[in-house]
Formats: structure tokens, sequence, C-alpha cells
């Protein structure tokens, strides 16, 4: 159990309320059970690593009241909006004999020797804090769950946890699930978006290159018809002039032949 001194505050006003934050200390309030409710004030270098802890509102704490013990839990913190430091404390006298509901923090054990977790299962936390019901006397800090010879597709429910003497669930009628091993998820990567540019600029780049190739296979056949065309054209002159240069040589033939 921590000690914590705190001193008796006289703080009525606001001026005078941050005054005293900017002195470097916290105001608190002390509440419950037959004594009267009680002003103090805490020094905020003692409590500012304290109050991060996850497991700060379920630990009892022993107040030094100027010189009087007191054992308190915190039931409350408020924090400025702009800085996120913490600026007033509810504190809750713990009285003996008294039963008080706290969200305790689970505390997961063992995962090195989770078979199922070693085939690249994945540890579902359904609940980071289960609420109990806890003698004043004696409040876990944690609840500790065991993942030893856990498989894949098994259910840790609070009925597997090992809880305290005198300590229950307030949740009752069903045995609710703290934690599952899940199976392995296969995550497919996005796209990259320089990734995708240069697919469409390789697709593009084919899409041109291909009509490049019909282009050019046009052209190609085009100039064989030409060539074609061309020799066709040729030849046809060819036979005339072949003709007519027959028929000239036939007539001298003939001329020279009446002279003779």
């Amino acid at each position: 159990m921590i000690d914590l001194k705190a001193t008796i505050r006289k703080t009525k006003t606001t001026g005078q309320v941050n005054k005293l934050r900017s002195s470097g200390f916290i105001p608190a309030i002390l509440y419950g059970g037959s004594k009267e409710n009680l002003n103090i004030s805490l020094k905020k270098i003692i409590l500012r690593d304290i109050i991060k802890t996850e497991s700060f509102k379920s630990k009892v704490f022993n107040l030094d009241i100027d010189g009087k013990l007191e054992k308190a839990l915190p039931r409350d913190v408020s924090f400025d909006a702009v800085s996120d430091e913490p600026i007033h404390i509810d504190f809750m006298r713990v009285v003996k004999g008294s039963r008080i509901i706290l969200e305790i923090p689970v505390k997961f054990i063992n995962a090195e020797k989770s078979p199922g977790l070693k085939k690249g299962g994945v540890l579902n936390i359904v609940r980071r804090k289960v609420e109990l019901k806890c003698p004043a006397e004696s409040i876990p800090e944690e609840i500790v769950v065991d993942l030893d010879n856990s498989e894949i597709g098994t259910s840790i429910k609070i009925s597997s946890v090992k809880l305290p003497e005198n300590i229950v669930p307030t949740i009752t009628g069903r045995d609710f699930v703290i934690a599952t091993v899940a199976s392995p998820t296969i995550v497919v990567e996005p796209v990259k978006a320089e990734e995708a540019v240069e697919g469409e600029a390789s697709a593009e780049g084919i899409a041109e290159e291909s009509e490049a190739t019909e282009e050019g296979k046009e052209k190609s056949a085009k100039l064989s018809d030409d060539k074609s065309k061309d020799k066709s054209t040729k030849t046809f002159e060819d036979k005339k002039k072949d003709e007519s240069g027959d028929k000239g040589k036939s007539a001298i033939k003939e001329k020279e032949s009446k002279k003779k």
C-alpha cells in the first residue's frame, strides 16, 4: 500500500484554487463513511506518474493528512482540457467490512507458452477490465489470465480465471468471454499510388505499342497493294508496247516485200 502525504486546504474561491494549482498542488476531496468530507491537496510531482497507471483507480492508498492516516480509494480524476494535467481528485474512504464495486484491469501472462499464438494466432481481447465486487480490505490490483496451453479457437471465460476469495464479478447469470485466441488473418496490402500510376502508364504504353503495330501492318499492307498494282499496270503497258512494236515490224516487212 502506497502512502501519500496530503494537507487540509482552506481554499474557498476559484482564484484561491487556481493559485494552489499554480504552486504545484492538486486539490482533492475525501468523502464517505461516517466522517465528514475533507478538502485536501496533494503535491502534483508525487501523483503525476501514479495517475497514469492503469490500476490507479483500483488501488487503496494511505493518505497521511497532517499526521492522521486514512485509507482511501481514488474514484475520479479531472484533467485540464488543454494541458491534460490532473486538476482534481475524488477519494473515497475505505471502511472496514464494506464491499466496493471496481473495474479491475486484466493482465495476460505466458503468451510465449501458447501453442495457438506460436502458430500465428491472434489474441483478441474482449475485456481489458472486469467489474468486480470486492471487500474493502482485499482489492486486487489486477486479474491474471494464463495463456499457457491455449490453442487457436480457445475462448477464455470468467469461469476459467481464478479470482481471490470473496471477490465476484458483478455480471451474473452468464459465463462471459474475456479474450479469445483467433485464427490468423491474411491482410491484402492496398496497391500504392505510385505502383498504380506505373501500372496505368505501362498499360497505356502497351496500348500505344499495339496501336503502332496495327498502324505499321496497315501501312505495309497498303505498300504491298500499291506495288502489286504498279506491277500489273506496268505489265499491261509493256504488253501494249510489245504489240505495237510487233505490228510496226510486220508493216515494214510487207513494204519491203512489195518493193522486191
